[in-house]
């Protein structure tokens, strides 16, 4: 029983990151239609941001969090005004293909500047844990978890009681309806993806004490996150929190009871079980 709960609490607590990564690519698909083959290698760009914040500046990698979302939030607007709007209206292939250029690019200039060596960030509490009833928790993954959910429940306040939060879900239902209401599609679009990449960014930083940081890194996130989007619904965002909750669990639960080899592979039984039964996932009906 101890170990299903040591489990059961493990896969929560990284489920809670895998969700905010998640959320940031069906916040970009659920107001833009456009599907981001980059999102990983933005989260890779949020990992190297908090690594050079650390070894440069001795600035904690939670803490950096503080800079990572402003900063992030800058370049996703950046790359939405210079190229993914010029597609916008383009065919999905053209999309999908200046997407995985980006994730290129970004990719190997980080690899151009810091090679292809993994580099690890050490904090004091990077193997530190607590124990509650007999369940160790690891510290590192608790306290992403909780600026996880601080940051998501404000994420939801702003969607869902501010007017450019309801202006971003009028864009994601209707965009030509909340066109024709006065809204500025254009500029909800740039507001979209800047918070998609922010999200990214911040997820990035907040696994930099308990992952190894590396160029490629990108590649295996944006499949995580594509899948935790499809299980909770594409446009969804209390679907994608779900999705990467379920995620996380499975990982854990399968790594615990089968073997860290196959824990990957019933991820994705997962979610071909959901796309046979529910394609919609979830709650695919909701658009934030």
């Amino acid at each position: 029983m101890t170990v299903f709960l040591q489990s059961l609490i493990s896969g929560i607590l990284i489920g809670g990151v895998y969700a905010l990564i998640g959320i940031g690519l069906t916040m970009i698909f659920g107001v833009m239609r456009v599907i981001n083959f980059a999102h990983g290698d933005i989260m890779m760009v949020g990992m190297y941001l908090t690594y050079n914040l650390f070894t440069l500046c001795g600035i904690d990698p939670f803490a950096s969090v503080v800079i990572c979302i402003p900063v992030m939030f800058l370049f996703g607007g950046f790359l939405q005004k210079i190229f993914i709007n010029r597609v916008l209206n383009a065919l999905p292939q053209n999309q999908i293909l200046l997407t995985i250029g980006l994730g290129l690019i970004m990719s190997n200039t980080i690899m151009l500047i810091y090679t292809s060596d993994y580099k690890i960030l050490t904090t004091s509490y990077s193997s530190g844990s607590f124990r509650i009833a007999g369940i160790s928790i690891s510290e590192p993954l608790a306290i992403s978890f909780l600026i996880t959910v601080i940051i998501t429940a404000a994420l939801y306040w702003f969607l869902m009681k501010t007017d450019m939060g309801q202006a971003i879900r009028a864009t994601a239902q209707d965009r030509e309806a909340a066109q024709l209401m006065g809204i500025n599609v254009k500029r909800m679009s740039v507001i979209a993806f800047g918070l998609g990449t922010a999200l990214a960014g911040t997820a990035g930083a907040l696994i930099t004490p308990t992952y190894y940081i590396f160029p490629q890194i990108g590649s295996t996130f944006t499949l995580k996150a594509f899948v935790i989007t499809v299980l909770g619904g594409m446009g969804s965002v209390i679907g994608a929190t779900l999705g990467g909750v379920i995620i996380g669990i499975a990982e854990s639960m399968g790594a615990v009871y089968i073997s860290s080899g196959w824990k990957e592979v019933l991820v994705y039984v997962i979610f071909l079980l959901v796309l046979l039964f529910k394609p919609s996932g979830l709650m695919g009906k909701s658009r934030m």
